[in-house]
């Protein structure tokens, strides 16, 4: 079973350092096989956050962990009008990654990233043609057997983005993105961008989407919170067994609070009984 700790919305530049250095003494503890950070590394691009990013991985990488990682939107510039269209992603690739779709193969799980930030969009996201190409190409070389995991910074679909009825959009080229994931057989979806944990099935959502989970990161260390406090998420993944524990922040530190338990059956994700909140996935019981 692959071990992912799944960061998002890291907003250097509008953090709390405590966050930081709990995300890192929580992530040395669980001792993940890969970090996961799914985009918005900074706050406005600029390059003293870039900066601040860029020693957060460090540490980690030095620490010993693997990291993989894709931009957001807020990795974009915003008011810098020619960098925003003429080298949108410069200080991202010289201080986080220069490869902007990465790709990790595990022993127990492939994990593919996609950049789906843009800059047209200030906020939202998009895939295109090349991208889905890529998708195919990358989890064609993986056995049946292996989790198929995809990393993007905007979810594929319309998401809470608050406590009322308001959705967030779905990513721009919505059908190429869907039928990208199903053809490939992606079992997991990992995003952020709403700063709000949630865990769903695909065809719950939409039609045509196959029969991947949908696993949301809240903000890890932003002060930007949208009704929820800042959290991550651990998850255990393997060919027909997912356990997603939220790592939520409580005053001093993160730890475990909501632990739910998947198993397919079927082709569908079902969520198993016994799993209690503040079980952790370490060791969630199965009813």
């Amino acid at each position: 079973m692959a071990r992912i700790v799944h960061l998002s919305d890291l907003h250097f530049g509008a953090h709390d350092p405590r966050m930081v250095a709990a995300v890192e003494a929580r992530v040395d503890e669980a001792k993940p096989d890969l970090v996961v950070i799914s985009g918005d590394f900074t706050q406005r691009a600029r390059t003293e956050q870039f900066e601040e990013a860029c020693h957060f991985l460090t540490r980690l990488k030095d620490a010993g962990h693997e990291v993989l990682a894709v931009p957001g939107n807020h990795d974009v510039p915003l008011y810098d009008v020619l960098r925003r269209f003429l080298s949108p992603l410069t200080r991202y690739r010289r201080f986080i990654d220069d490869e902007l779709c990465p790709f990790h193969e595990l022993r127990d799980a492939a994990v593919l990233g996609i950049n789906t930030a843009r800059s047209l969009t200030f906020k939202d996201g998009r895939i295109n043609e090349e991208q889905v190409a890529h998708i195919a190409r990358a989890f064609a070389k993986v056995r049946d057997d292996i989790p198929r995991i995809l990393v993007t910074h905007h979810p594929l679909f319309a998401l809470p983005v608050g406590d009322g009825p308001e959705l967030g959009k779905a990513i721009g080229e919505q059908g190429l993105a869907l039928d990208a994931i199903a053809e490939a057989g992606v079992d997991l979806l990992l995003a952020g961008h709403n700063h709000r944990a949630s865990t769903h099935h695909a065809p719950d959502l939409v039609t045509r989407a196959g029969s991947a989970l949908v696993v949301q990161a809240g903000t890890a260390t932003s002060t930007r919170l949208r009704d929820e406090e800042q959290s991550f998420n651990l998850i255990e993944v393997a060919a027909a067994d997912v356990t997603v524990t939220v790592q939520a922040w409580d005053g001093s530190g993160f730890a475990s609070s909501d632990a739910q338990r998947y198993r397919r059956v079927d082709d569908k994700w079902k969520l198993e009984a016994g799993v209690t909140e503040g079980a952790g996935a370490e060791s969630a019981a199965v009813a």
